[in-house]
């Protein structure tokens, strides 16, 4: 910790949360339907996979994806699609990254 001497009294540099807290950062953005930028590229900045509240898919999770649009605003979609949630987990180190969503019969990939 760094610390100052001001006119013979010793002060220490007062901590900030970001300095100590390995909390994860916040994805923010305007919510979107996955439909909407489907066959779009996007450029993916973040992403956080967490337990959903719902069951419908094999894993149990839910993958919230933070990207930029072809219009350079940040957006975040929600999604149980577990071939994205695996996508993710294997590449998710590659982030930042351009990448296309493609719904393929009855599933979403990445390529």
């Amino acid at each position: 910790m760094e610390t100052k001497t001001v006119v013979g009294i010793e002060t220490k540099r007062k901590k900030r949360f970001a300095d100590f807290a390995d909390e994860p950062g916040i994805l923010d953005g305007d919510k979107v339907q996955i439909e909407r930028v489907l066959n779009t590229e996007i450029e993916v900045i973040g992403y956080r996979i967490k337990p959903s509240k719902f069951t419908k898919n094999i894993s149990g999770q839910c993958l919230t994806l933070q990207f930029i649009n072809m219009d350079g605003e940040r957006r975040i979609i929600f999604t149980g699609s577990d071939v994205l949630i695996e996508q993710i987990k294997r590449y998710g180190e590659q982030v930042p990254f351009f990448t296309i969503i493609k719904k393929v019969d009855r599933y979403y990939t990445m390529s």
